[in-house]
Order: C-alpha cells, then sequence, then structure tokens
C-alpha cells in the first residue's frame, strides 16, 4: 500500500464531469484506489462516494493505492488531478 498527498489543481474543483473522469481513470487500474479528505475516505472508482466529498480546487487530499499497479495508480490520480490529463 501507498498514499501519497495531492492538492487539486483542476479549474473547477471536482464537480460531476471531472468526477466521473476521475473514476474513469482510477477504474483503469487493478488496485484498490481511495481518495482520503477530512477523515473520509472513499473508493475512487465510486462516482457518488467521489461527489460526497465536494471537493475543490486547492485543496489537498490523500490518495491510497493498494494492489498490483499501486505506483501508476497513484501516479495516474496525481497526473490527472494536476490537471495534466
Amino acid at each position: 500500500m501507498i498514499q501519497k498527498s495531492v492538492q487539486i489543481k483542476l479549474e473547477g474543483g471536482l464537480e460531476a464531469r471531472p468526477v466521473a473522469m476521475l473514476v474513469q481513470v482510477a477504474s483503469q487500474y487493478d488496485s484498490s484506489v481511495y481518495i482520503e479528505s477530512a477523515n473520509k475516505k472513499v473508493n475512487a472508482k465510486s462516482i457518488m462516494g467521489m461527489m460526497g466529498l465536494g471537493l475543490n480546487r486547492d485543496e489537498a487530499v490523500t490518495v491510497i493505492a493498494d494492489g498490483s499497479d499501486e505506483e501508476a495508480a497513484v501516479a495516474g490520480i496525481e497526473k490527472f488531478l494536476g490537471g495534466s490529463q
């Protein structure tokens, strides 16, 4: 398992369309992928869970991945949240 703190740099934060895109990115990986913010930990492959976080631009979150491709999963989520799709 690895985890990394990442700052959200998407222009509008994580609203509906970016959340859907994030779920698509997370779903590419076999590893379990979670986003943690303010003591809430949700599955990054769950649209409803991610929408429930209500994350805004410049907020810091922790990306957690556990599995065979965990390093690639964290790197992919970090790249997306950093605005570098």
